[in-house]
């Protein structure tokens, strides 16, 4: 329990850093979600490269001793981690920020531009049971199984990682630009017919095709996590994409949270499943249909897929009252913008007058005062 809550809080931390990153620049979101997502797969595939090995070299609880490796790594990265100074920071009014905070996450809650794909995010994750423990247990049994040893399962979860990378590839070089909508559709239908790989794995059709389990079940990871990927990255995407400025970090985490009660959630159901079927440690009778209502199920969220928006990611999802601050100095510098670059105009053109200057800015009109000032006003 303690390391899962030091990863969610280093998780949650990145997160924070990668929805402020998305709103200052919003045509880079997908590309920082794509990194993230390699350097996560990167991670992945060393750890389940060695984690085999290690467990049969030095057991267990030296594996797990090693883990403290990692763990001062975070410690170093987090030294590294460059954050703007505010000095002289109100921390007596810590309150009244905290209440404000909370008052604009409701508010963001309630637009339906959020909370519709917030549904289908859960939904979409909690009908996407997991059974991989049943399938674990089935990979790892002498009698009924496939009697895989530890090394080799190391091994496919590994090439599992490459296939989670080759997701982040693709996404990043060829579908990063298509609309929220149709790339979850595709990556959904995908999502279950590659379910069909594990049935034919468990009824043994591979065989018959002349294809040993070790590869087959190595290609079936393999698919399934790229496919598994290429739906997630979207949804990260989206999720950037729905958070309001000032609280940014603190929305996203609120939206991860979103996703991890919905795996929490597919993963009961899972267990039920296995238990409504009596598959245990040495049971597997009944998991071929384990594998079809879990197959059905993930079809299931397409007919939801009208609560995403059909906009692509570089579009902006949310209202301009969430991604502008409310505080004086935007405004100021707004202002300061227009004045700078109608100076700019004036001292390109020296010839022209500040009306003929200003004649271009669409909504904008340049007045000149008694000492010779140039103003702009809105146009009513």
């Amino acid at each position: 329990m303690a390391g899962s809550a030091s990863v969610a809080i280093a998780d949650v931390t990145i997160d924070a850093c990668v929805a402020e990153n998305s709103i200052l620049y919003p045509h880079l979101a997908a590309d920082m979600i794509s990194l993230n997502g390699f350097c996560s797969s990167v991670g992945g595939l060393i750890g389940f490269s060695i984690s085999g090995f290690l467990v049969h070299a030095i057991g267990a609880q030296g594996a797990l001793g090693l883990l403290t490796i990692p763990s001062a790594l975070v410690i170093l990265s987090g030294m590294v981690l460059k954050e703007v100074h505010t000095p002289n920071f109100p921390y007596g009014q810590a309150h009244k920020k905290f209440v404000e905070a909370s008052g604009k996450m409701l508010t963001t809650l309630k637009c339906p531009e959020v909370w519709r794909p917030c549904v289908y995010m859960y939904v979409s994750l909690a009908l996407s049971v997991d059974i991989q423990e049943g399938m674990f247990y089935w990979y790892t049994d002498r009698k009924a199984g496939l009697s895989f040893h530890e090394g080799f399962i190391g091994f496919m979860f590994a090439v599992g990682s490459v296939g989670s990378l080759v997701g982040v590839i693709l996404y990043q070089n060829i579908l990063k630009d298509h609309s929220f909508r149709s790339l979850l559709f595709s990556s959904q239908l995908m999502l279950s017919l590659s379910g069909m790989l594990d049935l034919i794995l468990v009824l043994r059709l591979n065989l018959k095709m002349g294809i040993p389990d070790y590869y087959f079940a190595v290609i079936d990871e393999g698919v399934s996590k790229m496919i598994n990927r290429v739906k997630w990255m979207p949804l990260l995407v989206l999720s950037s994409k729905l958070c309001p400025t000032g609280i940014e970090g603190t929305f996203y985490a609120l939206l991860m949270s979103i996703d991890n009660i919905g795996g929490l959630t597919g993963q009961w159901v899972g267990g039920l499943l296995l238990h409504l079927l009596r598959i245990t440690r040495t049971e597997f009778n009944n998991l071929w249909a384990a594998i079809m209502i879990r197959n059905v199920m993930r079809l299931l969220p397409l007919a939801l897929l009208f609560l995403v928006p059909s906009s692509d990611p570089n579009s902006t999802l949310l209202p301009s009252d969430l991604l502008n601050e409310d505080d004086d100095g935007e405004g100021d510098r707004m202002e300061n913008i227009e004045l700078t670059s109608l100076a700019v105009d004036m001292g390109s053109f020296p010839d022209k007058s500040p009306q003929e200057c200003g004649k271009n800015r669409e909504g904008l009109d340049v007045e000149q005062d008694d000492d010779g000032v140039s103003l702009l006003a809105n146009r009513g």
